[in-house]
């Protein structure tokens, strides 16, 4: 999966440092490009940004810009996580089903929908010694719900 900084979406986003009332706020816009459906791996450029915000205290709070994927934290180390939880989101929202009235982009519509909203688009992260500081085990994903590749936006903020 590849990912950019976009230019004039960071400088929108206040990619320069600034001080607002004595508060230190970075802010920074990553775009990632997914395969497609499944958990994707976006630790490191994130990381990579905070580093850039030269915070050594603070949060780092992530956003996707999207209402058919989501953001997730959870283990790194074992791939049968991912799996698990891939196949356990095809279970409580499953593509096909005649219920469904939403599906003017194809039959994956309404279930990444239904996905996204089960889990969250918004993760708030400390940041400690001017790096996430996140868990042993823990990555920090795009999950992924479309069955096609998708260009996905992140944006990053820290504060001081």
């Amino acid at each position: 999966m590849g990912c950019a900084n976009d230019s004039e979406s960071s400088r929108l986003a206040h990619q320069a440092r600034t001080r607002n009332r004595g508060t230190k706020i970075f802010g920074e816009t990553i775009t990632f490009e997914t395969p497609g459906r499944g958990l994707h791996e976006i630790t490191e450029p994130i990381a990579e940004a905070v580093e850039r915000a030269d915070v050594e205290t603070g949060l780092c709070s992530i956003f996707l810009r999207h209402t058919s994927a989501s953001l997730l934290i959870t283990e790194n180390a074992d791939l049968s996580v991912r799996n698990d939880l891939q196949n356990w989101m095809e279970k409580i929202a499953p593509e096909g089903d005649s219920a469904y009235t939403h599906t003017a982009e194809g039959p994956d519509d309404m279930p990444s929908h239904l996905r996204a909203a089960v889990t969250r688009t918004c993760e708030n992260i400390p940041v400690t010694d001017g790096s996430i500081d996140l868990g042993q085990w823990q990555g920090i994903y795009i999950f992924e719900h479309r069955s096609r590749a998708h260009r996905r936006t992140v944006s990053v903020r820290v504060w001081e």
